[in-house]
């Protein structure tokens, strides 16, 4: 079932990413080169490279957290007189790290998890009707409502990267991003989490980025890969990228 979302924006959705010639420079040195990439809402676009190729760097600059040149520019669609609708506003992100640390034998439930995320209302107090309502849609878009009562410490790898799936889409973001969303996931957890994925792209036609070394997973679910080596080494498909000679050096060759 699909559940309609506000987004907090007087904007439409973003249907385009725009970067050109991003590059990013730390104590003289180079991290991240002439990077120029186009990334379409309603796609599912992975980001593959080896350890320290700037795949983090490349989020952080997208995500503005680090200083960087370049320019990134983001078009929300069509106004009603078919002019493009373009802006360097920042869209609204949500982010699925790779990792949610809890305590082990915390009482918190995944009830008072997401309602500390979502209101102000002190957890420790009787619940209020709407907020449990509202905690129950925002797990239903994860199908992860069940888990509700649960101790959240005692959630498997991929139960916890569902909730925090859940609660990255409140409220819709314009994109969205997974940094190695599913590290320990166990693999029935992984296809699991990845149709997830795959299936919000197309219900709710925003931007997926992610991060991820699960290649055969990648070449499955994602309409586009990215290897990036301080910069963009190959782009394009998943066949493509796959049988290029830099991804072969990188990764070896993978049957897709």
């Amino acid at each position: 079932m699909k559940i309609n979302l506000h987004r907090p924006t007087i904007y439409p959705h973003v249907c385009l990413t725009k970067i050109e010639h991003l590059s990013v420079k730390s104590n003289g040195e180079t991290i991240l080169n002439d990077v120029n990439l186009q990334i379409r809402c309603g796609e599912l676009t992975a980001i593959v490279g080896r350890n320290g190729a700037g795949k983090t760097t490349f989020l952080k600059a997208l995500l503005d957290e680090i200083p960087h040149t370049g320019t990134i520019e983001y078009e929300h669609g069509t106004s009603p007189g078919g002019i493009k609708i373009k802006s360097k506003r920042k869209p609204t992100f949500g982010y699925v790290p790779q990792k949610l640390s809890i305590a082990q034998g915390s009482p918190v439930s995944v009830a008072d998890l997401v309602q500390s995320c979502v209101t102000n209302y002190p957890v420790w107090l009787p619940r209020r009707k709407k907020d449990t309502e509202r905690t129950r849609q925002i797990l239903s878009m994860t199908k992860a409502e069940h888990l509700s009562e649960k101790r959240a410490c005692d959630l498997s790898g991929g139960e916890i990267q569902r909730v925090m799936l859940a609660l990255a889409l409140n409220p819709l973001p314009d994109i969205l991003i997974l940094d190695e969303p599913v590290s320990g996931v166990d693999r029935n957890g992984l296809k699991d989490f990845y149709d997830l994925v795959s299936k919000l792209r197309h219900d709710y036609d925003i931007t997926i980025l992610l991060v991820s070394h699960d290649l055969d997973l990648v070449a499955e679910h994602a309409d586009k890969v990215v290897l990036i080596d301080r910069g963009i080494a190959a782009e394009g498909t998943p066949a493509d990228v796959y049988s290029d000679e830099k991804f072969i050096e990188t990764f070896g060759k993978i049957q897709i």
